[in-house]
């Protein structure tokens, strides 16, 4: 069994931007194309979400293009933690291949556990 690691452990305080980075998706159901997704990467340290993407489809691709957005206007050190759930998209192995090439640490929240994640 993979270790998915909880590094932020409910630890929400940061010193400066680009420190930790909680993201999650948000199902929205639309009149015209049903069930939609939204997957959002908030910087903890402004509170403000530094990008968002929609799709009809909950797949890897969706977390992909946002990660990809949000790390273009951002400066990224070997300090930077992304956290997320346990959802299929984020345990996929090209979304942590790219964390990985990024140098982005991946912390995960544990399992049942909604609180781990409150601040998205």
């Amino acid at each position: 069994v993979e270790q998915r690691p909880n590094l932020l452990k409910q630890d929400f305080s940061t010193t400066g931007l680009n420190q930790k980075w909680p993201a999650d998706m948000t199902y929205i159901q639309t009149k015209r194309n049903g069930w939609c997704y939204l997957s959002t990467i908030m910087d903890l340290h402004s509170r403000r979400i530094i990008d968002y993407s929609f799709s009809k489809k909950m797949n890897t691709d969706l977390v992909l293009k946002t990660l990809e957005n949000a790390v273009k206007n951002r400066t990224i050190t070997g300090d930077l933690i992304i956290h997320t759930d346990l959802g299929s998209q984020y345990t996929s192995d090209d979304y942590n291949q790219r964390l990985t090439e990024l140098h982005i640490r991946h912390s995960y929240s544990r399992k049942g556990c909604p609180y781990d994640n409150a601040v998205i």
